[in-house]
């Protein structure tokens, strides 16, 4: 296939597709495609809740065809799937909107097309799960009649530094000419560059130890917080003086949630086992990770204690939803976890987040998010995510907001140690 012939079909329309979509536009006829009704029809009027694609760039975006339509498929020749891959509650990798997806590029692949997979995966899953679906649903063969690529995504949800085009890419392909013409089309819009990988599995494994290595970095910083609470040591204080040393890596303890951070370690680790290695150390930090939510309520009903305010019934204020700051993203917060062992010890717990949408926060964790807090209402507040907006209230304003003896706990550093009762 010449890179004058092609037209893009991109499977799945959120964080990662939209701006693939927008991008790939520049260059080439592209069809937008999404199960989601309301999201092809929001699209077409310019408003994109993740925030990842302005109006302005999507209004300008006249090579796009946002579409429902299954049929509307049919037109292109290659395929870029980016559909989300999650984990179920036993915390093993739930593939069904990746074979879904499969599925559709299966009833509307031609001899010839190429399918190229950005979802993250454990290594093998592309040509062990995705490829067979493909072959049964369009009665083709691997290699001979279609082809496959698989250049993992990169995209850092609310960030307007590094966004799709200038980050290096990394591209592979099922035979050594589909993984140059994959490298090739990428290279079209992404000025950072690309890393061809020697295969699909390659790119597979770069992309899922990419989050598991930054999960245990985070671990282990979360796991010296729990040590230095104990000891009576700030652990910021800990961190930056370390940092001193041109060698120490800048992690801060914290929540760990979004999309890929908590989620993608388990993708491996499920391959792992599967070939019959247990691994100890990804799934220790993940533990330590999965445990933070627990260790911040408890230490915020401790407080409360202290102060001889009674826990039950207590007014809590959760400050931020989100999975990070200044972006509307809620996949698998760890903010959920503060909330929800707060309500077990009978507090009444209010949440507040001027980035989240209401109606997703209700759908998603079944939250009714207040539109405001007012001062002197609560007994404790929790800071988990540091908003702009908050940073901007400052100690003072946060504090007119609890009642006179109130705690505040601080998960993300947003005001100076001396203002607050307690931080990680």
């Amino acid at each position: 296939m010449e890179l004058k012939n092609v037209k893009i079909a991109i499977i799945g329309l959120g964080y990662v597709g939209l701006p693939l979509a927008v991008a790939f536009s520049s260059k080439y006829n592209v069809i937008g495609f999404d199960i989601n009704k309301k999201r092809i029809n929001e699209l077409k009027n310019g408003d994109d809740f993740t925030l990842e694609t302005s109006s302005a760039e999507l209004v300008a975006a006249k090579n796009v065809q946002f579409s429902s339509n299954v049929e509307d498929l049919n037109a292109a020749n290659v395929y870029i799937v980016t559909v989300p891959t999650p984990i179920d509650n036993h915390n093993q990798p739930d593939l069904t909107p990746l074979i879904k997806a499969s599925e559709t590029v299966g009833r509307a692949i031609n001899k010839g097309d190429i399918v190229i997979y950005e979802s993250t995966v454990y290594p093998g899953c592309t040509e062990e799960v995705c490829i067979p679906v493909i072959e049964k649903m369009s009665g083709f063969k691997f290699n001979e009649d279609f082809f496959a690529g698989y250049s993992p995504e990169r995209i850092n949800p609310g960030d307007k530094e590094r966004k799709l085009t200038n980050i290096k890419k990394i591209t592979s392909g099922s035979t050594p000419d589909v993984a140059d013409f994959v490298d090739s089309l990428y290279r079209e819009i992404i000025t950072a560059g690309t890393h061809k990988a020697s295969s699909i599995k390659v790119a597979e494994a770069a992309k899922v130890i990419e989050n598991t290595q930054r999960d245990l970095n985070i671990a282990l910083v979360n796991e010296l917080a729990l040590i230095f609470q104990r000891l009576g040591i700030d652990t910021l204080e800990v961190l930056e003086a370390a940092g001193t040393k041109w060698n120490f890596l800048p992690f801060r303890p914290g929540l760990v949630g979004g999309h890929c951070i908590s989620v993608d370690p388990y993708y491996l680790t499920h391959k792992a086992e599967q070939v019959g290695y247990y691994p100890e150390v990804i799934l220790a930090g993940r533990r330590i990770n999965n445990a933070m939510g627990s260790f911040v309520a408890e230490s915020v009903v401790k407080l409360l204690t202290k102060r001889k305010v009674h826990v039950v019934d207590a007014r809590v204020l959760i400050m931020g939803l989100t999975f990070k700051e200044n972006c509307p993203d809620l996949r698998n917060t760890g903010v959920i976890d503060i909330i929800k062992e707060m309500k077990t010890f009978n507090t009444q717990v209010d949440v507040y987040d001027p980035w989240a949408n209401p109606e997703e926060a209700f759908h998603e964790y079944g939250l009714s998010l207040i539109d405001a807090p007012q001062k002197n209402t609560y007994d404790a507040i929790i800071i988990c995510v540091a908003h702009n907006q908050f940073v901007e209230m400052g100690a003072r304003g946060i504090r007119e907001l609890g009642k006179e003896y109130n705690v505040i706990f601080d998960v993300k550093h947003v005001l100076p140690k001396s203002a607050v009762d307690a931080r990680l």
